[in-house]
This record gives structure tokens, sequence and C-alpha cells, in this order.
């Protein structure tokens, strides 16, 4: 029997908390690629997902006995009302509070996986004084991609250690009409694709990235932690820049610049999948234009992790590359 069948563990999700004025995100480092300078996270909205683990809640599954299990709801409660006495500006410092605050309430807790979604609101412009800005108070959801944080925090015999951390871009779709190529692969019996050397790439990312240093994350110290707006910007300058011959090279060169402009970060992780469309109308008489439709249901998917040495050695192949022109 595996650990992960051996463990005792129930918890509560899609608790929902939106809290107004939490203290801004401040102090982020720049980088050239993206015009992120932080949060002022007027609203601070989340969907969380919390699970308690711990040999004590044994008698609850063997014999029923409910003597020392915490409600779902009583945990839903427990979060909502520590977002309001939060006092940090990140979500994974959030779920570091609200993990040391469940091991503090409940002894029988052996440890708490915390997980959260970012919910996007967006500034609407407004008008004032004849001059459009963006609204301090009116915002709209937005449905597009969005960053979630998840820490796992144990009781040791001392303290409180944070034993696996992860934060991540969820559901980031780009389109590039141009630029991108794949050929070469596998030709047999099977093989119906054409090669194309300059077809449009619709891609669904998810990315993901895990700190050196787990704290590093919490965004307690100035110029340590990495935003999903960074992250966002600077995959989508890579695909701008890069002649891609594949979406498994374009993961490469984004995991690798994310690696080498961000030291703190110990790798990254990418899901990926081709929605690229199917090409209707190739020849419009005057124009550089196609016209393309959805892609049949099928789709393809990549998985892959850039680590620190894959940057080194990215980094070593330019310099050497540079050198010779």
């Amino acid at each position: 029997m595996t650990q992960s069948q051996h463990e005792v563990a129930y918890g509560k999700g899609s608790v929902l908390a939106y809290r107004t004025y939490l203290p801004p995100l401040v102090g982020i480092k720049e980088i050239p690629v993206s015009s992120f300078k932080g949060r002022s996270n007027i609203l601070f909205a989340t969907n969380i997902q919390v699970k308690v683990a711990g040999e004590a809640f044994r008698p609850s599954f063997s014999e029923g006995d409910n003597s020392l299990v915490v409600a779902t709801d009583s945990m839903k409660n427990f979060i909502q009302r520590h977002l309001g006495s939060y006092n940090g500006s990140t979500m994974e410092g959030f779920l570091d509070y609200v993990a040391r605050a469940f091991l503090n309430q409940y002894h029988q807790i052996s440890s708490v996986e915390l997980t959260g979604d970012l919910l996007s609101f967006e500034k609407m412009d407004v008008l004032n004084d004849e001059e459009r800005l963006a609204s301090e108070l009116v915002f709209k959801q937005s449905n597009n991609e969005q960053s979630q944080a998840s820490l796992l925090i144990e009781r040791t015999d001392q303290s409180y250690e944070i034993t696996k951390q992860q934060s991540s871009l969820k559901n980031l779709q780009l389109i590039k009409v141009q630029g991108n190529s794949f050929s070469g692969f596998i030709r047999d019996e099977y093989t119906t694709l054409p090669e194309d050397s300059n077809r449009p790439l619709f891609i669904y990312l998810d990315i993901h990235w895990v700190y050196e240093h787990e704290h590093d994350a919490l965004g307690d110290q100035p110029g340590t932690y990495v935003a999903a707006e960074q992250i966002r910007d600077l995959a989508a300058s890579i695909f701008d820049q890069t002649e891609t011959k594949s979406i498994q090279h374009l993961i490469y060169e984004i995991g690798c610049t994310i690696l080498s402009t961000f030291p703190q970060l110990r790798h990254v992780s990418f899901e990926s999948q081709n929605h690229t469309w199917d090409l209707i109308v190739e020849d419009i008489p005057g124009s550089d234009g196609k016209v393309y439709t959805e892609p049949r249901p099928p789709y393809g998917f990549q998985l892959f992790t850039v680590t620190r040495e894959d940057a080194y050695n990215r980094q070593k192949q330019q310099s050497q590359e540079g050198v010779s022109k």
C-alpha cells in the first residue's frame, strides 16, 4: 500500500472569499518584458481548497467516531474569517497563514494542504474630469488566465514546515499567427499531417514554478516574489521572438528564460495543449490573410519540466553561438 493510499485525510473545496483592500503587492523585481509593477489588491478574490490529514481522524472512517473531526463547514468559516485578519499581499502568503492557523487551532491535524485560485477581476475605465482612468471602485470579472498557489505544511516535533510549494499560471491561451513551423517528424503509413514551415500556432498553457527556498514564495521579502503576470508577459514575449520549431521547443525556451530571469526559482513545469486552427482558405487575392476554423476535437498535449541545469546549458549554448558569429 502506498503512502497516498494509506493517507487519512478529508477537506473542503470551492471555498469562496472576497476581501476588499488587502495590503497592496509592492517591491516586485521589475523585468523589461513586463509592465507589471504590483497589484493594488483593492479586490482580492479567492477560491480555496483545503485538505487536512492525520491518524487522529482514522476512527471517524473505521468506527464512525467523530469526536476529533472538524466539520468541513467549520473549515470553510475558518478560511473565510482568516482572510479578514491576513495582513500580507499574496495568495501564497495567505495559504501559509491559514495553514499555520489550522495547525495551531486543531492539534490532531498532522498536515494541511491548501490550493488557492486568485479569481481575476479587472478595473474598468471610467471618465473622470474628461480623462479616461482606471476605476478604483468598479471591476469586471475576467474569464482569462488565472494564478494559483498550493502549499503543504506539516507538523514537526517543534514547529511547522513547508514541505511542498507550487505557484501556477493556469489556462493561458496564446495565438501566434505566423513564424511557427513543424517538420522533420516521422512519416509512415499512419501519417497524414503535412509538414508546415510557417503555420499559426494556438496553444493553451499551464505554467508551474517552484522556489529554491519555499518561504520566498510568500512575498514577505522585497524582490523575491515572482508574480503570475510577469510569467504571462515573459511567455508571450518569448513566443513573439522565437521562430518555434514545435510547442516542445517553445516551452523549453520559455522555461529557460524564466529561470534565467528569476534565479530564486528551482524549476518550471509546463502542461501545454495544441489547439491550432484548421486552414479553410489559403489564398485571398490582394491580401496576406487566410481563413481558419476550429480544429477537430482531438488535441495534442505536452508535459515538460525545465531545470536550472537546462537554463545553464541553454545560456552556455547561446554564448558559444554568439562567439562563433
